[in-house]
């Protein structure tokens, strides 16, 4: 306890006429919040009194800032003096379609400086749409002597040259996740860089990254690292090669496969699969690239154990699904490609009874000739088996407001509800009716309801659902939707647990934008693309609510009224100082 720190006088006192503190010392307070690990419950905690909010100042040690710019790292160094884990996100969620231009900002250099004035005790670094440069991994591997959890997710800017400095320099690393990243690879040798008295990493992931490994020195690593429980490998890594890591690893719970593509000889064949049965602690498999029924029996000995199994890198037909699944009675988490189609689908009802998240995503998201795919049968199939569902991201060419009813009528605990229908504006496919009645079924019928996406041929009358039912809803994404700005002030005013609000290719204009007003500051942000939106509306929502930040990404070609993209959000600190000239903040 640090002893100039000013504490209450009495620690029994109340802390206005109607709320009592916990009759305990300063200490014990704090020790109880240090259990409490939501960030959510946490901020809440420090609101109830002065006392509690510096209980909870002093004893946190973890935060979570879901937007780089509606806080400063200084501001954080002051609220918060005894952090060691960071978990920061930077870019709008649509940066992931390409919808924000490069250059837009949200780089991490400046908090790493001023982290390491302040926090020379950090651990744990988890990044997500962020710039991150490779002087910025020198500086952290050189900044932070105890440093031991770098995660990396859809962040670009940086190359193979920084991880060489982060195994180099960072003695006591535990984890080291590298996902999704627009990363400069410039070759494996960056595995080489970890010294051989290392032994201390938890968590390997390195499955985005493009080129060849040094194997022989990730053989080495996986060998003396005993404490390894997550290793995901790239493509380049043989079945040959992974029967070897699994050999010198039986302990790990969590593995990302290579290439399933190898020629193997019986032997072979009988030694991988010896080697995934002796991973006993085994469940989860990932990775699967281009396996096929040859050699995806391999796997089967460690499937009874399976808790989430991503298929997303695998091009499975039907047939290999429906072999594969009755060995994974266990599954809560399924993720596929489409071409496992509707009969794959059939099989995940019928094998994985336990099944509370499935995603099926596209295998090519833009062949707009291909028949085959998943349809609402396939979803239905899988409501019928799978009562537990409550989590499920379906990308499909077809579907039907029925169909959507029937789903939730059989998994009324969905929490998350994303269904893409990838042609945007498709009606019922049978009855060349809008959507509406899909989305409407799901609003009313799954009261838990916390995410949604919809899609389809969509009316102003799916968000007057929204807003009557979905009191529970705190993120909506909307693309191709809506026929005026009635739709987006019922959802303004009927969601009060709305958070983030991503729009994009909709009808809604400044009356839609000005409909939040009440609502802006208790939300993160919210995102309006190729809408109806002016200039003008958006100065008059700045001048209304000077403490959101509201900035306009102008294109090239666009009007000088037109508000090509807009991204609003709440902050303490005011207009950010990198801008590109191409954002204008009003």
């Amino acid at each position: 306890m640090d002893p100039v720190r000013k504490r209450s006088k009495d620690s029994f006192k109340s802390c206005d006429s109607t709320h009592l503190v916990a009759p305990f010392p300063d200490e014990v307070l704090e020790k109880v919040l240090s259990l409490v690990k939501s960030h959510k419950d946490r901020s809440s905690v420090s609101l109830v009194c002065k006392d509690w909010y510096n209980a909870d100042r002093w004893s946190r040690s973890k935060i979570f800032i879901g937007n780089c710019y509606s806080v400063s790292p200084e501001i954080v160094a002051r609220r918060f003096p005894n952090i060691r884990s960071v978990t920061l996100k930077g870019k709008p969620r649509f940066s992931d379609f390409n919808l924000v231009p490069q250059n837009w900002g949200a780089d991490i250099h400046s908090w790493l400086v001023v982290f390491a004035q302040v926090y020379p005790f950090l651990e744990e670094l988890r990044l997500k749409r962020m710039v991150v440069s490779d002087e910025s991994l020198e500086f952290l591997a050189n900044s932070f002597q105890g440093f031991k959890v770098l995660s990396l997710l859809s962040c670009d800017g940086f190359s193979t040259d920084g991880l060489k400095a982060i195994a180099t320099h960072c003695k006591n690393l535990t984890e080291l996740d590298i996902q999704e990243n627009g990363i400069d690879d410039l070759g494996g040798g960056w595995l080489s860089c970890f010294p051989e008295t290392f032994v201390s990493l938890e968590v390997l992931n390195f499955s985005s990254l493009n080129s060849d490994v040094t194997f022989d020195a990730l053989e080495r690593l996986v060998n003396r690292c005993k404490t390894l429980r997550v290793l995901k490998v790239n493509k380049h890594i043989s079945l040959e090669q992974l029967q070897k890591l699994l050999l010198r690893a039986p302990q790990l719970m969590e593995v990302g496969t290579g290439s399933f593509q190898q020629e193997l000889v019986p032997c072979q064949f009988a030694e991988l699969e010896n080697a995934f049965k002796s991973c006993k602690k085994l469940h989860t498999i990932s990775g699967l690239w281009e396996a096929s029924s040859v050699y995806l029996p391999v796997i089967y000995p460690a499937c009874a154990n399976l808790t989430y199994l991503n298929l997303s890198y695998a091009t499975l037909q039907s047939d290999e699904l429906s072999k594969l699944l009755p060995n994974c009675s266990n599954l809560r988490r399924l993720w596929v490609l489409d071409t496992v189609e509707d009969k794959g689908l059939e099989a995940v009802g019928s094998s994985c009874p336990l099944l509370e998240e499935l995603r099926v995503f596209p295998a090519d998201p833009f062949d707009q000739d291909m028949v085959h795919g998943v349809t609402e049968s396939g979803f239905v199939a899988v409501s019928y088996g799978c009562r537990k569902l409550h989590y499920v991201l379906y990308f499909c060419r077809q579907m039907t407001n029925a169909a959507v009813a029937t789903i939730v009528k059989n998994c009324p605990d969905f929490t998350h509800f994303r269904l893409c229908i990838m042609n945007p504006g498709q009606p019922d496919y049978l009855t060349s009716e809008p959507m509406d009645e899909a989305f409407g079924a799901v609003v009313k019928t799954c009261t838990k309801l916390q995410r949604l996406a919809v899609s389809g041929l969509l009316t102003d009358k799916t968000f007057e659902y929204i807003g009557k039912y979905a009191k529970n809803l705190e993120t909506l994404s909307v693309a191709f939707a809506g026929s005026s700005d009635l739709g987006m002030q019922s959802v303004m005013e009927g969601c009060p647990k709305l958070w983030k609000l991503e729009i994009r290719d909709c009808p809604f204009g400044n009356a839609a934008l000005l409909s939040g007003l009440d609502k802006y500051e208790s939300m993160r942000s919210l995102w309006m693309s190729a809408c109806n939106v002016t200039m003008n509306g958006c100065r008059l929502l700045a001048k209304n609510m000077p403490r959101l930040n509201v900035e306009v990404i102008k294109d090239d070609e666009s009007d000088d009224n037109e508000a090509d993209k807009v991204y609003v959000y709440r902050t303490v600190v005011g207009p950010r100082r990198d801008a590109p000239p191409f954002v204008l903040t009003l």
